[in-house]
């Protein structure tokens, strides 16, 4: 039955757990004010939360245990569940990491001598469409929150059990129709108060969303910038990546000059190479054409085969024809070494589905 009184409400009967990731600094210190903790216990639950990635309460040990026990009345860790975990010849390991709401991603670790890169996700699916891409596929299921994007990064340096020295904006989703949450993860992930990684071995890979380019061209931070070109060529990029139709190539072209300008900082172009799509001879004249001149880094991939797509990759012999002639108007190409390629862990592989070992 209702209150008597129209102004009274019905008390609750359990107060929500909020997630010790989305509070504040400020929210968080006044939550332990509020339990009579000292100042200085702020600090060192942020550092179990981000630095040391605790999974739970009890792991907090230089805390008091009744103060344990009242944050997990009062809060929760978040945190991913790992639904399913593939591992590649090569060493990659890619991850199906389940989240609070039941919805999935993915995200893959790379190891390299003693170096460990991982590729994360900001979003669950991707709303952009192209062509010979798994993961837009399926369209979007929704944005991930800083911290869920901040996470991926944190299980896959507990599996290996090694420091992550370089993260990829590169997995499912386009970074920047997510980008106040992006950049979040970003910061959280270069703070020393977090993961601690070097603001230039943090990339994020774009689409090309014009408006936003300039936007993080006026970051204070050196996060590095990378933009999915695919053809410089406008009739074939439109085909190839419907998404960014509106952004015109000659507007690409403009901006990225001007993030140059902006930062100093050279951006690289990725091009996945797609046998008589965009790896014809004309095609390769646009891309020199659009390249020359200009401060980049092209980084060819030849395309990492799709379930179900009637597209091929290009051979190695014509990915070095590439090489040669963009060396020849003085722009640097290098052809990557698609990684985890045998467990559907490359570039425009992943995809949000139980994966099979």
């Amino acid at each position: 039955m209702p209150p008597d009184d129209p102004g009274e409400t019905m008390p609750a009967d359990k107060t929500e757990r909020r997630d010790l990731h989305t509070l504040t600094r400020g929210e968080l210190q006044e939550l332990l004010s509020g339990l009579g903790q000292p100042a200085f216990r702020a600090k060192q639950v942020e550092e179990w939360v981000w630095v040391r990635n605790a999974r739970s309460f009890d792991e907090m040990t230089n805390l008091p245990k009744s103060l344990r026990e009242e944050l997990a009345r009062r809060c929760t860790l978040g945190g991913v569940e790992e639904a399913a975990r593939q591992v590649s010849s090569d060493g990659s390991r890619k991850y199906l990491l389940r989240l609070s709401d039941g919805v999935s991603v993915e995200c893959v670790g790379m190891p390299s001598r003693n170096r460990l890169a991982v590729c994360a996700s900001t979003q669950a699916g991707c709303p952009m469409g192209c062509a010979f891409c798994a993961t837009g596929a399926a369209g979007l299921t929704r944005s991930l929150t800083a911290a869920e994007i901040y996470e991926q990064v944190m299980h896959v340096r507990d599996d290996f059990n090694a420091r992550v020295t370089s993260v990829v904006l590169m997995g499912q989703g386009e970074p920047f129709l997510n980008y106040d949450e992006t950049l979040a993860a970003l910061r959280r992930l270069n703070s020393p108060e977090g993961a601690g990684i070097g603001a230039r071995h943090l990339t994020v890979s774009t689409c090309g969303v014009i408006p936003q380019i300039m936007r993080f061209a006026n970051e204070p931070e050196q996060f590095t910038l990378a933009v999915s070109l695919h053809s410089a060529v406008q009739r074939t990029r439109n085909a190839l990546m419907p998404g960014v139709r509106k952004y015109s190539l000659v507007n690409l072209y403009n901006v990225m000059g001007e993030y140059v300008s902006k930062t100093g900082r050279r951006p690289t172009y990725e091009y996945a190479l797609i046998g008589g799509v965009n790896d014809t001879d004309a095609e390769l004249q646009a891309l020199c054409d659009f390249c020359e001149g200009t401060l980049a880094h092209v980084n060819l991939i030849q395309l990492n085969e799709v379930e179900g797509s009637k597209f091929r990759p290009s051979t190695e012999l014509r990915a070095q024809d590439f090489v040669r002639r963009l060396a020849n108007v003085g722009v640097e190409a290098t052809v990557r070494n698609s990684r985890g390629a045998d467990i559907d862990a490359a570039c425009g592989q992943l995809k949000q589905r139980i994966l099979r070992s």
